[in-house]
């Protein structure tokens, strides 16, 4: 292969590569706003004599948008293994930008009673579609445009983004907080961080329209053998789907420890001020997102399941020290448990979705990805703000919630004891027999994966 075909090949790989994490990053920080702005959500569109019972509600808006994400991942998983990742990350992308501009349109409590929280509740389900349409894509659309050799340091790059979005949200709510002053806030202020994903959704859209389709999507669809069927065909992978639902559980719990429920507990429960709250939280998603990287790439060297292993072990512990080490802290010693959870939840969550994506094959794999990821992030993730919430509420006590989060930790690592180089075998083997069939039809390859997609030595 000449070096001018070589260089256009890594061209639009870097093209591929920014289109889609610039989404991701616009996809997460117009998801991630509402969690910062729980509070003043629950006090503006759920009005109660109770602060707590306001508050509870809010994040019950919060819980129910991530029960809509399976329903997402249903609709718009099949989608893109049937017309492409890349038409389908445009639509998801541009359904979460308006939806999440809505919000901050809305009229309050105080100004149509009842009918608020109804309005902010279905726009709140618009977003868990795009959001549960958008993870089994993008994931697909990176790892296929990467090859297996560089699958965990390249979609470690989406979480990456996912936290940057979510930082950036915490930055716009928490920053406009401090510069506005709470008064302001609650009185329109709230609406500018929404207001802000109009524009930032027109960029995404724009970017994803110009990509081209992953080479191995290109390959099944030119051939004719893309998957009619995926919901269906990717239902008879019940094992894969099981270990990655078990696999994601202690991912999406830490994940929304870290980055939405620390800052309401930071605030409600430890007293700590806004300043505190807000560096608190920089701090955290700086540092998980400054280790994925490594940890992607560690996993594509030393292979995806002793890597998770450990940094799953450690996850647990840290989330146990989080709730434990609240009773009577202040800001100077509880930055260590947070920062702890911090960096065991960037080494963990760096190669999941690698994970996933050597787990399930290429045919099926945004709407594999889109089942098994979504259902646990519904339950332990979406549901983790209101759960700690609620068990803080009905016993007093503020380290209660550490138990549910010590038990999805044990979940993950019941699973990944599991797992077994078989699994990773049989995806790489189900790849194998496509590319056979597509290199039948003269309509180009689809790139064969390793046996153990786990055993591969990374090339960057």
């Amino acid at each position: 292969m000449s070096s001018n075909t070589l260089e256009a090949a890594d061209r639009r790989k870097r093209r591929i590569f920014v289109g889609a994490v610039t989404g991701h990053l616009i996809e997460w920080y117009d998801y991630g706003i509402y969690g910062f702005l729980a509070v003043t959500m629950g006090n503006l569109f759920f009005a109660s004599d109770n602060p707590k019972v306001s508050l509870l509600s809010s994040f019950a808006a919060f819980a129910l948008s991530f029960f809509v994400r399976p329903i997402g991942g249903l609709i718009f998983g099949p989608l893109g293994d049937r017309i492409g990742r890349k038409s389908t990350l445009t639509l998801v992308v541009s359904l979460m930008a308006g939806s999440t501009l809505l919000i901050g349109l809305l009229p309050t409590y105080a100004t149509v009673g009842v009918l608020a929280p109804i309005l902010l509740v279905l726009l709140r389900c618009i977003q868990g579609l795009s959001a549960g349409g958008e993870i089994g894509t993008v994931t697909a659309f990176v790892a296929e445009s990467a090859g297996p050799h560089r699958r965990g340091l390249s979609t470690s790059w989406l979480m990456v983004t996912a936290v940057l979005g979510l930082l950036l949200g915490s930055f716009v709510a928490n920053g406009f907080s401090v510069l506005l002053g709470e008064e302001t806030m609650t009185a329109w202020g709230w609406r500018l961080p929404f207001l802000i994903a109009g524009p930032l959704g027109a960029i995404a859209a724009y970017i994803r329209l110009r990509l081209e389709d992953s080479p191995e999507f290109v390959a099944l669809a030119s051939s004719g053998h893309t998957e009619p069927t995926p919901l269906r065909t990717s239902l008879r992978w019940y094992r894969a789907l099981l270990l990655v639902f078990a696999i994601i559980t202690v991912h999406a719990s830490i994940f929304y420890l870290v980055l939405t429920y620390s800052s309401t507990f930071l605030t409600k429960e430890l007293g700590f001020d806004a300043n505190v709250r807000f560096w608190y939280v920089i701090a955290a998603a700086a540092l998980a997102a400054l280790v994925m990287p490594f940890g992607g790439l560690l996993s594509d060297t030393i292979g995806r399941r002793p890597f998770l292993l450990a940094s799953g072990v450690a996850a647990t512990l840290s989330m146990a020290w989080f709730f434990f080490a609240a009773p009577g802290a202040t800001p100077t010693t509880f930055i260590f448990p947070m920062l702890a959870c911090a960096l065991s939840f960037g080494l963990y969550a760096s190669s999941t979705y690698a994970t996933m994506t050597d787990l399930i094959p290429t045919r099926i794999r945004s709407t594999g990805i889109s089942l098994a990821y979504n259902l646990p992030v519904a339950v332990f993730g979406g549901c983790a703000p209101l759960i700690a919430a609620w068990l803080i509420a009905t016993t007093g006590d503020i380290t209660t919630p550490a138990w549910f989060f010590i038990a999805t930790g044990v979940i993950s690592l019941i699973a990944l004891v599991v797992l077994s180089p078989r699994d990773f075998a049989r995806a790489a083997q189900e790849n194998e027999r496509d590319q056979a069939k597509v290199l039948g039809t003269g309509a180009g390859s689809v790139a064969a994966e390793p046996a153990d997609a786990t055993a591969t030595t990374v090339s960057v």
